[in-house]
């Protein structure tokens, strides 16, 4: 698969997700071997939402993200650009405001949020840059912006290991948990292809956003954006 072949339109990329939609959560617990849960909560901290304050989710797949923020007292919005993802997540949780939104045009007015936040989302924009800009747009001034995203290990053996993993061992994983295994041979290519550690910060901070900074996670297999309007 050639660069290229990752550039997909739009509505290819929505399809692919609404298909995977139904054992999405379950599909990623098992081929994080459970670090998912670690990475949530890694970001639950980094946002430090506070009672009241209003948060944006983006990506936000069938809510398992955004309700730990509602649980704390934040008025969460959860926003994904798949129909599948959201219907199943108003299923298992109908409390949650979902609201269907495009990453490069989102349905929020400026300033409208005190953080926003996305989980492994951001590669799946058909614009990375146009997304954190217009995140940027529905953060009030002095906002946080909290990113967590695969990225580059540190340590080369490990990051060799890695790539083994992606492209050999995950895809027959996925036939064997997902409802549309071959999804996950992009989602691994698109791993593969995105930027390391400072390539998203240089992004980060060529979008607006300020002081942009980065802790790895799990040895860099993630990495922890944060940058304040």
């Amino acid at each position: 698969m050639t660069r290229a072949d990752l550039d997909k339109q739009p509505a290819d990329v929505r399809r692919m997700f609404d298909a995977v939609a139904q054992r999405y959560d379950v599909t990623n617990d098992v081929l994080s071997l459970g670090q998912d849960r670690r990475w949530r909560r890694d970001v639950l901290d980094a946002v430090d939402a506070q009672p009241g304050e209003r948060v944006l989710d983006l990506a936000a797949g069938t809510g398992t993200s955004s309700q730990p923020f509602a649980d704390r007292g934040a008025m969460v919005v959860p926003c994904d650009f798949s129909l599948g993802m959201l219907r199943v997540g108003k299923q298992a949780r109908p409390a949650l405001p979902f609201t269907a939104g495009d990453g490069t045009r989102l349905p929020f007015a400026d300033g409208t949020f005190d953080a926003v936040t996305i989980s492994f989302g951001l590669r799946n924009i058909v614009d990375p840059l146009a997304g954190l800009r217009e995140l940027r747009r529905v953060t009030r001034t002095g906002g946080r912006l909290v990113v967590c995203e695969f990225s580059h290990p540190t340590w080369a053996p490990f990051r060799t290991l890695y790539v083994e993993y992606l492209m050999k061992a995950l895809p027959p994983i996925a036939r064997a948990v997902s409802s549309s295994p071959d999804a996950y041979v992009y989602l691994a290519e698109s791993i593969r292809a995105w930027p390391d550690q400072a390539g998203l910060a240089a992004l980060v901070a060529e979008a607006g956003w300020l002081r942009p900074e980065w802790r790895n996670l799990s040895g860099g297999i993630v990495a922890l954006h944060r940058a304040t309007a």
